[in-house]
């Protein structure tokens, strides 16, 4: 694992996956800090649970079932339409365009594409707001993976089928380690992109994955530095988003 990436290394690539939340926006905009809120309610509301309640429930869910959606319809058959539009029912405005990712991305030879556990229209909302929506081929959402999440193989499966990706001209980049082990395994290179200056900042315990260290091949704090780099649009010595 490593933070510099090589560029002869990725000269290979022609396909660039990405995730989107505290991916391709920071960590520091805690904009998943409102979904985060909203999940909780959601929770409670369905359940008639006090609020610490159902936070931990959700928690629960999160880490049995890899979403709380996907643990929600398990258990309660929940309608997965009603409980996406009402989570992602946030403000926007908290991200910052970011016109230094925007033409890193636009520089990268290939094809470039959103991998998201939420859905089309969170993504899509985001990526406006930070400037890039129009640099992506496409958008692989919850739905189209028929609402099963990452790190599950069957949504990377049909992900890579759908576009005809092959593993070694791929790289993803991922907040997750856990959702790396598959990219990996079907050999695509990883890159894990971690809170700026590698400090989380409303990232808990349950979110990290010190056991999926060896499927993550590079780690950055900067990932408009990180793919400007690749892409020969780097601006020496400016900071990170």
């Amino acid at each position: 694992m490593t933070e510099t990436p090589d560029p002869a290394r990725f000269a290979r690539i022609t396909d660039w996956v990405f995730d989107l939340d505290n991916t391709l926006y920071p960590h520091h905009s805690n904009l998943f800090s409102q979904i985060d809120v909203k999940m909780t309610s959601y929770v409670s509301e369905l359940l008639s649970l006090p609020r610490e309640e159902a936070r931990k429930l959700q928690k629960e869910l999160y880490l049995e079932y890899g979403t709380t959606l996907s643990g929600l319809m398990a258990r309660h058959g929940i309608d997965p339409d009603d409980f996406l539009r009402r989570v992602h029912d946030i403000d926007y405005s908290w991200l910052a365009p970011d016109p230094a990712l925007g033409t890193a991305i636009r520089a990268l030879p290939g094809r470039k594409f959103i991998f998201t556990n939420g859905d089309r229209g969170h993504a899509e909302r985001a990526a406006r707001q930070l400037g890039i929506l129009d640099h992506f081929d496409d958008i692989f959402d919850i739905v189209a993976a028929d609402l099963t999440p990452k790190p599950a193989r069957q949504s990377y499966d049909k992900f890579v089928a759908l576009h005809r990706i092959a593993g070694p001209n791929a790289v993803m980049f991922e907040d997750l380690a856990r959702n790396l082990a598959v990219p990996k395994a079907l050999g695509m290179t990883t890159v894990l992109v971690v809170p700026r200056n590698f400090e989380p900042t409303f990232a808990e315990i349950w979110e990290r994955d010190p056991a999926n260290e060896d499927d993550v091949d590079y780690v950055t704090d900067d990932l408009a530095g990180f793919l400007g780099t690749l892409a020969g649009t780097a601006v020496p010595g400016a900071p990170a988003a």
